[in-house]
């Protein structure tokens, strides 16, 4: 069975919402492989067919929401430019308050794991972005780390402090940082 044979499709949808119910009810760390296969109404053997553990479970789920919404706003050749990096921060923004919303339980708890593994997906992306442009030049990585950095945590500031902005709103405000940094922010020499 392949893996867009229609039953595998359905039993790791199985997984996912039954995964996705329990970090609702419970904590994550209290949750089991033997909870979530409960749930989906399927064995072990079967869930390991699908994700080694339920870390593996959390990745997928957290990156495959991510890269949807992603999907949903840029073009594979794209490149690294305003429109591009104000998605980024959008999908972010939205990253995060949907997780806070549907993960209230797990949210702060599973913080410093949600951060490493976004930070990352999105140093990927963004190295995407540059080498679309300009293919292959190493130093794009320290570019891409504090720009991964710098829209994670604005966008995480922004969901813990209450999301007193629209995520369109601060947009506008940051961006013309991550773009050209402080100098044209401000209009003046730094």
């Amino acid at each position: 069975m392949g893996k867009s044979d229609p039953r595998v499709v359905r039993t790791k949808q199985l997984i996912l919402d039954a995964f996705t119910d329990l970090i609702q009810e419970k904590d994550f760390k209290n949750i089991t492989v033997r909870d979530i296969t409960e749930k989906a109404t399927i064995n072990r053997a079967t869930f390991y067919m699908h994700f080694t553990d339920k870390y593996d479970l959390l990745d997928s789920t957290l990156l495959e929401g991510f890269r949807e919404n992603l999907k949903k706003r840029l073009y594979c050749h794209e490149l690294l430019n305003k429109r591009s990096l104000g998605n980024l921060l959008l999908v972010m923004c939205q990253y995060h308050q949907e997780l806070s919303e549907g993960c209230r339980r797990n949210y702060q708890s599973l913080g410093e794991h949600f951060q490493s593994k976004m930070i990352e997906e999105l140093q990927n992306v963004i190295l995407h972005l540059l080498e679309n442009k300009h293919h292959g030049k190493e130093e794009y990585q320290s570019i891409a780390t504090a720009l991964s950095w710098g829209i994670y945590g604005a966008a995480y500031n922004w969901n813990k402090d209450g999301r007193k902005i629209p995520a369109e709103q601060l947009v506008e405000q940051l961006v013309p940082v991550l773009e050209n940094g402080l100098r044209d922010y401000y209009k003046e020499t730094v």
